[in-house]
């Protein structure tokens, strides 16, 4: 499980990672939008930041928290982002 460590006060929301089983929290990061080509020449719109760290430490990863699904950017490499396609359930968006 990935919660949002402490002083972090609003939280977007929560969603249950099929494949592991894992709960994730997420926040929107609405100050700094990251947007990276993809093939095709449309920008793909990562406004999310998703915590994956151990509870207590605020690793984070960007991403696209979609309803069934979450685009989440694992790596850097020289020729661009890695991403993958992380399907989910159990979406709860948390009211502010």
């Amino acid at each position: 499980m990935a919660y949002a460590p402490l002083g972090i006060e609003v939280v977007s929301g929560s969603f249950v990672e099929v494949e592991h089983g894992k709960t994730f929290e997420y926040i929107d990061n609405p100050e700094f939008v990251l947007h990276v080509p993809a093939q095709g020449g449309k920008n793909v719109h990562f406004p999310h930041l998703i915590f994956v760290g151990p509870p207590g430490l605020t690793e984070t990863r960007w991403a696209l928290v979609m309803k069934t699904c979450v685009h989440v950017i694992t790596d850097e490499t020289d020729f661009g982002f890695v991403t993958e396609k992380w399907y989910i359930k159990q979406h709860r968006k948390y009211t502010k």
